[in-house]
């Protein structure tokens, strides 16, 4: 596959996630179909939702996995479903408030607090699912475990007061967004559907400078995602280089000085890249005085 066709599958496949289309091939069709006769199918599903991919998929071919192919040896992990994930999707469907008991990392319990949630997220670093969720009381932003939820009920809420706290929402995430820059290495360009799947969990804009050969990558992420996206970046090597983006580069200085400090190679200089500069104009201030 050459580069012109992965960047046009690339094209396709961002076009049908902005859409909500997922392609399905038969094979993962008829897989599918297998799974769903798994007992396990019950809980993660809803009926409705069940029997309506049933229904949907009632002409593909069954997979047939035997018993003994379900399931192999594995290390221990947490499990992906939890049980809290079918309610609180419905009640943030729904827009509507909801009570949760929960508990700090402290040890102590919130009980029956008043709450709005917005999104539920799966961090894949830690493993956890997490709903994030506006405080009523504190009007304060808030991202909790599940597995750290006691409780979670249904609360009523009129349609006035959820677009005002969806507004809020948005105001604060607003505030929370960070975005930097990547250049892809000229050399590296024929690797850009890769460095593209690597990044494709951010949001992200890609331009082409004709003149200088190189592809451009601007990210947009929230700010707590900020070590997630320099793990990323790390991965990737030397086909990437961040352009804008004072903290981001600052912390990859940072990691490769004491990466190199651990192997006993000296740095160049013993100073952070922007600090000869402020030297020199601070000697010049001097000398001038």
């Amino acid at each position: 596959m050459n580069l012109f066709e992965k960047m046009f599958n690339y094209q396709v496949m961002a076009k049908l996630g902005e859409s909500g289309t997922v392609a399905l091939t038969r094979h993962e069709r008829a897989w599918l179909k297998s799974m769903l006769t798994h007992p396990a199918a019950a809980s993660a599903l809803a009926p409705e939702t069940r029997e309506k991919l049933v229904a949907m998929l009632a002409d593909e071919p069954d997979a047939g996995y035997p018993a003994g192919l379900q399931e192999k040896a594995r290390s221990v992990e947490r499990q992906v479903h939890h049980p809290l994930l079918r309610p609180l999707r419905r009640i943030i469907a729904a827009k509507k408030g909801m009570r949760i008991t929960y508990t700090l990392r402290s040890g102590s319990v919130q009980r029956n607090v008043r709450g709005f949630p917005y999104k539920l997220e799966y961090s894949m670093v830690k493993r956890e699912w997490y709903v994030l969720w506006m405080h009523l009381r504190r009007r304060a932003w808030m991202a909790t475990k599940l597995s750290n939820i006691m409780l979670v009920e249904f609360s009523a809420m009129s349609e006035a007061a959820a677009e005002a706290n969806l507004a809020r929402i948005a105001t604060v995430l607003a505030e929370r967004k960070k975005q930097l820059t990547l250049a892809v290495v000229p050399a590296y360009n024929r690797e850009l559907s890769r460095i593209l799947y690597a990044l494709s969990c951010f949001e992200k804009e890609v331009e082409y400078d004709e003149l200088l050969d190189t592809y451009q990558i601007k990210l947009e992420f929230s700010g707590d995602d900020s070590d997630y996206v320099l793990s990323k970046i790390r991965f990737l090597g030397m086909r990437v280089i961040i352009v804008q983006g004072a903290y981001h580069q600052k912390r990859m200085y940072e990691s490769a000085t004491k990466a190199l400090a651990r192997y006993g190679i000296a740095d160049e200089s013993d100073t952070e890249p922007n600090a000869s500069t402020e030297a020199r104009e601070a000697a010049g201030e001097k000398d001038a005085g």
